[in-house]
């Protein structure tokens, strides 16, 4: 017997450490506990044994260094560099202890984890028994497994969102219950179903069963991107959406309105508010305004608010090439989408992806923030007022439209000229250039480079390209547009010939439309003067009221009708009894006639004055 090797006695095997003085220092190889003395008289039973024997009894194959992994040789050795002081004193109780004490708070673990250590190397006296174990993949699930797998997938992984308690209880009673729902003697416990499903779950599919794809796209989805330059490497992609103003105005009585709504166009690439429209309607109404804004001259257009800027500041009047807009129904209509006629790319985000399009959400953010501190009192509305009891901020409304206009166009001016861009990728040219960190500045300097997408367009031609159409028909009575009609010198042959044409119309004025004829807007004044100047619903509310005062009289029309015919009747009945007539002598009995019923029409006047 000497030290170090492995001895067996029936499913006992151990592992010799020490021999002194008739005593061995010996530690259980299954068992693991921590080394003992024993009486060499008490081995006499034990016969040797090898590696390979204990590594049979423990189920535990021992694998050269060379054959692990970098993760396990890291492991391994940080392991053994925990006990490596203490395996010089193993003989040593109280040392041993001491140092084991040590190691613990050291390194941070429990004293039972270095023990733990400590008795698996000398066990195997192997310092690969400390790596550890690779993952075995394909193991078979166990019945047990694969009915909490059921479980999760059924009751948990649902846009129902049961708890895991929950889960646990339906799979009890659909996997673990008689067919009078007693529960079976044997089930796995909570703390196994918990178990099971922290070791397998995926937080992608967390997150995409529970709440959808759509909001895992929005709210969980990992951020990897490089951001809105990824797709916007150049001025010319303007992001468009509209929000309702956290703030209540009122009109110039001081009646309440409510809340006025925003709709904005903002640079991709230098996060420039390309213009900006205030209305209290939205959809199409809205984006008319907005895009007679960008191109409008904002020197200009300031100037109308008694605001003054320098060209500089918001130097923007072109269109971007490239609209990106979110699902809206203003945006998806056909009256928007004709703005592709200009040259204008229109690229509908799916729904519910608000982060496509980040730079014009946070433009709005930084909006309100800009206004709603210095208006506090004034109208504006703070986070509680949906709660029980909160403030009604309607009542604090003071400011006019007009009023709040100026304000957002101060905001504006100071988002796009004044404040810094910090999170800008600013490229070696800009550096050289040293162009400042305003959107104003990076738009300016992006608008010089090769790339920049801007489309020069003019106020007349936009607004004709956004009108609504319909088709119209030519016929002798003129141009026939929504039951009106219409005329223009110079179609005399259309008139003659009819036929159909694709006509814009504008519906708060019904004096002119459009008709499109090889790309260009030919206009037809209305015929009916009585409708001029009228706004389309006016007229066919007039339309209509005509023709139900027409339906009214339906029933009086024949009543008359039927009298007419009755007495048309009884005359020619009265006369029925009158003999043959005389032909001859026609023209003497007509002068006859004449003289017998003639009347002197002056003296009949004159006598009854």
């Amino acid at each position: 017997m000497k030290k170090y090797d492995l001895l067996r006695s029936g499913n006992t095997i151990i592992r010799v450490l020490e021999v002194q003085d008739g005593r061995v220092l010996v530690i259980d190889c299954i068992k693991r506990t921590m080394p003992i003395w024993v009486n060499m008289v008490a081995l006499e039973l034990y016969s040797e044994c090898t590696s390979g024997e204990l590594s049979e009894a423990t189920g535990v194959a021992m694998v050269g260094v060379d054959n692990l992994d970098a993760d396990q040789r890291k492991v391994m050795y940080e392991r053994y560099t925990m006990i490596a002081p203490i395996l010089s004193f193993v003989a040593d109780d109280g040392m041993r202890s001491r140092l084991i004490g040590s190691a613990a708070e050291e390194h941070e673990v429990s004293k039972q984890t270095i023990r733990s250590y400590l008795c698996l190397y000398l066990s195997y006296m192997d310092v690969a028994a400390l790596a550890p174990r690779r993952r075995n993949d394909d193991r078979q699930l166990t019945q047990d497994e694969k009915n909490i797998r059921w479980a999760l997938n059924k009751f948990f992984y649902t846009t129902k969102k049961q708890s895991l308690m929950t889960a646990y209880t339906m799979m009890l009673k659909g996997k673990y219950c008689d067919a009078l729902g007693v529960l079976a003697e044997e089930y796995p416990s909570y703390y196994q179903f918990r178990y099971f499903y922290r070791k397998t779950r995926n937080l992608q599919n967390f997150y995409i069963s529970r709440d959808g794809l759509k909001n895992y796209q929005r709210n969980n989805r990992p951020l990897t991107g490089e951001g809105v330059q990824e797709f916007a490497p150049a001025v010319g992609m303007g992001m468009l959406d509209a929000t309702v103003c956290d703030i209540y105005l009122v009109n110039d009585t001081g009646s309440l309105v409510g809340r006025p709504i925003l709709t904005a166009c903002v640079d991709a690439y230098s996060g420039l508010c390309c213009g900006y429209s205030l209305s209290w309607e939205g959809g199409v109404y809205s984006l008319r305004g907005l895009m007679l804004n960008i191109i409008s001259d904002k020197v200009d257009w300031c100037q109308k608010f008694g605001v003054s800027i320098q060209k500089e500041d918001w130097d923007c009047d072109m269109l971007p090439a490239i609209f990106v807009t979110d699902m809206g129904s203003e945006y998806t209509s056909g009256n928007f989408e004709q703005i592709a006629e200009l040259g204008v790319k229109v690229v509908n985000l799916p729904s519910y992806r608000p982060e496509l399009k980040g730079l014009v959400e946070k433009f709005f953010d930084l909006i309100q923030e800009s206004y709603k501190k210095h208006l506090k009192g004034k109208g504006v509305i703070e986070p509680d007022y949906q709660e029980r009891g909160a403030h009604d901020y309607r009542k604090d409304a003071c400011l006019t439209m007009a009023d709040f206009e100026k304000i957002i166009l101060h905001c504006i001016i100071y988002y796009n000229s004044q404040r810094i861009v910090e999170s800008f990728p600013y490229t070696e040219d800009m550096i050289t250039s040293q162009v400042k960190p305003y959107a104003s500045q990076i738009w300016n300097w992006g608008k010089s480079q090769i790339g920049a997408n801007l489309i020069s367009i003019g106020k007349r031609e936009l607004m004709l390209t956004l009108l609504p159409r319909t088709t119209g028909k030519f016929s002798r009575s003129g141009l026939k547009v929504n039951k009106l009609r219409y005329h223009c010198e110079g179609y005399t042959e259309q008139y003659l010939s009819g036929g159909d044409v694709t006509v814009a119309y504008n519906p708060e004025d019904v004096t002119s439309v459009w008709i499109l004829e090889d790309g260009s807007y030919i206009e037809f004044t209305i015929i009916e003067s009585r409708y001029q100047g009228k706004d389309l619903t006016a007229v066919q509310e007039l339309q209509e009221s005509q023709k139900v005062i027409a339906r009214d009289a339906v029933r009086d029309n024949l009543q008359a009708q039927i009298n007419l015919a009755q007495h048309i009747e009884a005359i020619v009945g009265s006369g029925a009894g009158r003999g043959d007539v005389h032909m001859k002598n026609i023209r003497s009995t007509r002068r006859r006639e004449q003289a017998k019923n003639h009347r002197d029409y002056m003296k009949e006047g004159m006598s009854h004055e």
